[in-house]
């Protein structure tokens, strides 16, 4: 009940700035409100690689799907908010990178990264956490809300003995002195690290020591200390003829490593990114204040989500409109009793109930009126595609590739939830059946 106290009061945080950030926006000029249709609204999730780019290479049907999207004066037609799993930079760098590739303004409050919920985990923002990635790590950190913050790097220097896998790195002739530091509260692992053996080694000796890592493991420390990960795509795709490991691959490493040497499971206090349900409840608060900006008066009714992977992209959109009609239901049924009726027999939800991983914090955060549903759209630009694999017409069955399950351990494999409601070519076209599904007007 703590933990969904501390997330209640993050959202209520961060619709608030969106609020204000919104009706700011709504003082200036209100020429895109011609395209806000009453009776139909709704809003666009775009995933990034894969569907717009691979690796630095845009993808060529982006940049004549955005000048659709856009009206004459630049501003966008409908909301758009860009979903992604990366979590290496800050917002305002992937805005910008955004901005040069697809040559439209987009603007950070249109990007959400992999880490970007981590701003609702207040309870964490005044620990000192240890954190994993490449990048600007600590900027990432403090930026999100962490005051105290400590690098793999910072953690290595301090103390000299522990990162030896590699013989260039050891210490040469006499040992430097332990410098030592204050005891880690919790771990933040924001993306796959530039030197793997290294990550795990550290992280490994912080959970196997309560956080001091200059003492000796101990499986007195179990349950181990916080553990927040970022980004569970197993494979995402760049410029290669196939898909590259992701950071869902370096936490099957320290998952697996610390099973081995302890005997017990790897916890996690949060996992975050797609296919999360926090992630989708988070672009949602976007996507209505990007409505807002737009001048409409009318909520967004439904979200379509485009991506190129079934695990993540697909699973998260079908995974989230699971919830979104569960909460309806439980909506609906509420309503009822309040009323003094009795709850209808027939219209129990039996829709299965999802894990806390799968919700990732998500749960009892439902205290504004949600969208109809979600819309999953599968390209085949990215990790997944026609000629490589293949889609099937059983629901019990999933793509070809998810029968091996590449999803993350603590998520359950439900075949239906990969199981995207349109495939096509690429992303100009999800964007015309779209508008053509909504009935209106690209052009």
């Amino acid at each position: 009940m703590q933990r969904v106290r501390y997330l209640k009061s993050g959202w209520q945080l961060l619709k608030s700035s969106c609020e204000g950030a919104a009706k700011q926006a709504n003082t200036q000029s209100s020429a895109s409100r011609c395209y806000s249709h009453a009776s139909s609204s709704f809003g666009l999730l775009f995933d990034i690689d894969g569907v717009l780019v691979r690796g630095k290479t845009p993808i060529p049907a982006a940049k004549q799907c955005f000048k659709n999207l856009v009206d004459r004066s630049g501003k966008y037609k409908v909301p758009v908010v860009f979903v992604t799993n990366a979590g290496n930079c800050m917002r305002q760098t992937k805005a910008e990178h955004l901005s040069h590739l697809l040559e439209v303004e987009v603007s950070p409050d249109q990007v959400m990264l992999s880490h970007s919920p981590l701003r609702m985990f207040t309870q964490f923002h005044k620990m000192r956490v240890l954190v994993s990635g490449q990048g600007p790590v600590e900027e990432v950190a403090h930026n999100l809300g962490f005051q105290d913050v400590v690098t793999i790097d910072v953690l290595r220097e301090a103390y000299p003995v522990l990162d030896v896998v590699d013989h260039n790195r050891r210490p040469k002739d006499v040992v430097p002195p332990t410098k030592g530091l204050r005891p880690i509260d919790a771990v933040v692992l924001f993306g796959e690290p530039i030197r793997w053996e290294t990550n795990l080694q550290l992280i490994v000796d912080v959970l196997l020591t309560g956080g001091n890592p200059g003492s000796t493991w101990s499986s007195a420390h179990y349950p181990h200390i916080p553990v927040l990960a970022c980004n569970m795509d197993l494979l995402w795709m760049a410029e290669a003829w196939n898909p590259r490991f992701g950071h869902g691959m370096f936490l099957v490493c320290l998952e697996s490593l610390y099973k081995k040497v302890t005997g017990y499971e790897l916890k996690y206090e949060a996992l975050i990114g797609k296919p999360s349900v926090v992630t989708y409840n988070y672009a949602e608060l976007l996507i209505r204040q990007q409505a807002e900006r737009l001048g409409w008066n009318t909520p967004v009714k439904r979200v379509y989500a485009i991506g190129d992977n079934p695990m993540a992209d697909i699973y998260g959109a079908n995974l989230y409109n699971r919830y979104l009609q569960s909460s309806r239901h439980t909506k609906a049924q509420m309503q009822a009793q309040s009323a003094g009726g009795s709850i209808d027999p027939s219209a129990v939800d039996d829709t299965p109930k999802m894990t806390s991983a799968e919700l990732g914090g998500a749960s009892g955060v439902v205290e504004r009126d949600l969208p109809e549903g979600c819309s999953s759209i599968l390209v085949c630009t990215g990790v997944y595609s026609k000629e490589q694999q293949e889609l099937l017409s059983d629901p019990t069955q999933t793509v070809t590739e998810q029968r091996i399950f590449h999803g993350h351990r603590d998520f359950r494999f439900d075949p239906s939830l990969t199981q995207p409601s349109f495939v096509v070519h690429d992303v100009k076209e999800a964007v015309e059946l779209v508008f053509k599904q909504e009935g209106w007007p690209l052009q």
